[in-house]
């Protein structure tokens, strides 16, 4: 098949892992369809845009890693917080009490069947997790639960070469309101790679708000899939900010699967030098009376590439739809580059449906007009793409996340506050 699985399987059969709790059988089909499928590549419409070359031609190891201080990882102070070196839990760096109506721990110690609402044939990544994960976390907030303080998951990576396949489950029970942040970063990390996936239901009548950072070193790689199962009266909303990180996919599959749902999916990506990001999002409106707002923007610089594909499906018994999408990017070099494909499938005829997508530079005339106002061209243009990429982080509502972003964005592109 290819180095990456041949590596990979050595290293895991010699690793602690999942033995034991992942469901056999899917674990065994997993197998198999790595034994037979071919790394996408751009004549594959779903990696049309994003080479794989980065990934399928190294050689990657399982191994535990060292951090002894998080404090400069730790979004949210308040937070409840896990905390996973190279795909294994620390449990020395987490949170020592867990607050009641809730369990929040490594899913090596759960016994929840899960998977089966993830597709694995065609897909190489899903089933390279499914095969090899070797831990993840799971959280389970019991019905009528109303958390006042989010729960914070770090996953971080060290060490050179290094893999880790993570598989993550959240339930969020009947009537239930939680926020969870994810956040990806690395220490000392070169070439290494994330691949992470996000098993989430939201059942009925609940609110979960999922707040993603990914910051990982521009060197390393990583492939990210959040599957939602969404029921009635539900409200699920996501924020992703992608900043860091060599090559980065974002797969978000959310199934609407009962009515009076509100679904929000928010992005935004800085990217410079040699930088891809491919944001890959669907929403499927299976029943009627329910909404979904997407707002992705970004801004793309030096050689960097930008990829967009957010898909809205509406069944033919799905009425009543109101689904609003939109991808908005700026371009500050003539080298990079942007591939923008928003899409609506709509097979009923009582909704309300748009998409629309722009690509575009700054407005030289408006920083011309700061300029004449006493700022310097670099505070213009910073200005106005502080502005610009605003929109969506201030759809953030946790005030911690929000900052976090921001001193984020000044690390990486000196911007001010």
């Amino acid at each position: 098949m290819s180095e990456l699985l041949n590596s990979t399987e050595i290293n895991i059969i010699n690793s602690n892992g999942f033995e034991g709790i992942l469901n056999e059988k899917l674990k065994s089909e997993a197998l198999t369809i790595l034994e037979t499928i071919q790394f996408p590549t751009t004549r594959t419409e779903a990696w049309k845009y994003t080479r794989l070359g980065k990934i399928s031609n190294k050689k990657f190891n399982v191994q535990k890693g060292d951090i002894s201080n998080i404090s400069k990882f730790q979004i949210s102070k308040e937070a409840t917080t896990l905390v996973f070196v190279n795909g294994f839990l620390d449990s020395s760096l987490c949170s020592s009490e867990i607050p009641n109506g809730i369990e929040f721990k490594s899913i090596t110690n759960s016994t929840i069947e899960f998977g089966k609402n993830l597709k694995l044939e065609n897909e190489i990544f899903h089933s390279l997790n499914t095969a090899y994960a070797t831990d993840g976390v799971y959280i389970h907030i019991k019905a009528n639960a109303i958390l006042d303080k989010p729960l914070q998951i770090i996953h971080l990576l060290t060490g050179e070469h290094c893999i880790a396949n993570l598989r993550n489950v959240i339930i969020c029970e009947k009537n239930a309101q939680a926020e969870v942040i994810q956040g990806f970063f690395t220490e000392n990390a070169e070439e290494s790679f994330t691949n992470v996936v996000t098993e989430i239901i939201v059942e009925e009548n609940s609110h979960l708000i999922l707040n993603k950072i990914q910051y990982e070193d521009e060197s390393c790689y990583q492939v990210s899939t959040e599957q939602v199962d969404q029921h009635k009266n539900s409200t699920f909303t996501i924020n992703t900010i992608t900043l860091n990180g060599a090559l980065v996919r974002n797969n978000l599959n959310i199934e609407v699967n009962g009515e009076n749902c509100t679904t929000n999916l928010n992005g935004a990506y800085l990217l410079k030098g040699n930088q891809h990001v491919d944001n890959h999002t669907l929403v499927d409106h299976k029943v009627a009376h329910c909404e979904s707002h997407e707002l992705y923007k970004g801004v793309v610089n030096d050689k960097a590439t930008a990829v967009f594909n957010g898909k809205v499906f509406v069944r033919k018994d799905a009425q009543k739809i109101n689904a609003f999408q939109s991808n908005a990017n700026v371009l500050l070099s003539d080298d990079s580059t942007v591939n923008s494909k928003p899409e609506l499938e709509i097979y009923a005829d009582d909704v309300k449906c748009s998409h629309g997508s722009t690509t575009g530079q700054l407005d030289e005339e408006a920083v011309f007009y700061l300029r004449a106002r006493g700022l310097s061209e670099k505070s213009a243009r910073k200005l106005m793409i502080s502005a610009f990429i605003n929109d969506v982080i201030e759809k953030i509502q946790n005030e911690e996340v929000k900052l976090f972003v921001i001193q984020l964005l000044q690390e990486r592109f000196d911007w001010e506050k």
